[in-house]
């Protein structure tokens, strides 16, 4: 069944969507983006994308307020639209359309895109057997904090990790991990402490990220927000990445070493049940 989607305002069949060879989201990647999860057909976290979604359009100075312009409404509308009861929206706010510039044009009306995707997240078969990922440089800007398209990087590096046989890569600054292609990334010490690189503008301010955090401390783990190297990883008890995509996914193996014994644990195992538990109460519908 072909999609509808949503562009400016209108619904619109997919084979159908467009948007302005001016736009400068295709020309300079002058835009932002959520993804926002969907499960038994309601909404993960919205509230929170919602919020980080703002701060991003405020760090790059776009006119576009997202609550007057009704977007929980659009993202329900496509949902019952496509009937989507298990996948993504992802959803896309450019500065606009204007004659190619390096200076930032004023007073032109940002682009709105959405669309969905189904997905089956719940039962994602990469959470049974855990994930490998290689190791690269993190070469991207540094303001990895604000939610942008500027993905190339992110996009050519994981298909580097699938070139080579693996699901995914851990991005490096020198000797310590920043993030994944698109995920945070976190480690279990032997002696059961959740070890994740603090906020900064060099990491994204993940949603899953921080709600896995707070559940967590809840359930009495101890959680340390600092850097980490690599060697730490590779010496961990466990590894895991968080996404609105991924939820929590184990990582089993890093460079071509186990980590722990090369299969999940029940660390990163009990995290991804206690967030889909906890997700699940509090769905937006």
């Amino acid at each position: 069944m072909a999609r509808e989607v949503y562009v400016n305002g209108a619904f619109v069949d997919e084979a159908s969507a467009s948007v302005s060879v001016f736009d400068r989201g295709f020309l300079f990647a002058d835009a932002v983006y959520e993804v926002t999860a969907v499960i038994d057909g309601g909404f993960v976290d919205f509230a929170a994308h919602q919020t980080r979604l703002q701060r991003s359009l405020a760090e790059l100075a776009i006119d576009y307020d997202p609550i007057a312009s009704g977007l929980l409404d659009i993202h329900r509308e496509l949902r019952e639209r496509n009937q989507l009861h298990e996948g993504l929206i992802y959803l896309q706010i450019s500065r606009g359309a204007a004659d190619r510039s390096f200076i930032k044009p004023t007073a032109i009306a940002p682009s709105v895109v959405l669309f969905t995707q189904q997905a089956a997240l719940v039962d994602a078969p990469d959470a049974q057997r855990g994930i490998r990922v290689i190791t690269c440089p993190d070469l991207r800007w540094h303001r990895r904090d604000i939610k942008t398209t500027q993905l190339l990087y992110s996009s050519l590096m994981k298909s580097q990790a699938i070139d080579a046989g693996v699901d995914d890569v851990w991005m490096l600054e020198g000797d310590t991990v920043t993030e994944g292609s698109s995920s945070n990334a976190h480690i279990i010490t032997h002696d059961g402490v959740l070890v994740t690189r603090p906020l900064s503008t060099d990491i994204l301010h993940g949603i899953t990220r921080a709600a896995v955090l707070n559940y967590a401390r809840e359930q009495g783990l101890r959680v340390e927000e600092r850097v980490f190297t690599l060697a730490q990883a590779k010496a961990a008890k466990e590894a895991f990445i968080t996404s609105a995509t991924a939820f929590v996914m184990p990582v089993v193996e890093i460079d071509g070493e186990p980590v722990g014994d090369g299969q999940v644990g029940q660390g990163a195992k009990r995290m991804r049940e206690l967030y889909l538990a906890e997700s699940r109460q509090r769905l937006q519908s």
